[in-house]
């Protein structure tokens, strides 16, 4: 038997399925909580420039080789970024923000103010 929560009266969310949204949040937080990225996503936020492989690992610390490379490859794979590998040598391949990625980003970035505001940081 499936037990439902109580709904407050005028609740905006009233006919959404709450088992459906909370199995929707957990796949949200698989994309966005594992380690490196959102340090993958917050700077190419602030660029128009593509980012080269070895520009990330100039600036994320704490994060292997191994981990960025496989970060990567699965926010390319989602659809998230967009990677360019160019035939040269020494290889170079470039990552920049598709716009489902770019929507991420500005969520993400909602998230942030809102918490500011609510747990009383200021910038």
């Amino acid at each position: 038997m499936e037990t439902k929560l109580p709904m407050a009266q005028g609740c905006n969310f009233s006919g959404y399925d709450a088992s459906l949204l909370m199995s929707e949040t957990a796949k949200l937080r698989k994309i966005i909580t594992k380690r490196g990225t959102l340090e993958i996503l917050i700077p190419l936020c602030c660029t128009t420039e593509p980012v080269r492989y070895k520009q990330f690992r100039g600036t994320i610390k704490g994060i292997s080789s191994k981990t960025l490379a496989s970060r990567l490859k699965e926010l390319d794979k989602l659809g998230i970024l967009q990677r360019q590998a160019y035939n040269e040598i020494p290889p170079r391949v470039e990552y920049r923000l598709t716009a489902k990625g770019q929507e991420l980003v500005e969520s993400v970035l909602n998230l942030l103010e809102w918490m500011r505001k609510w747990s009383g940081t200021k910038r």
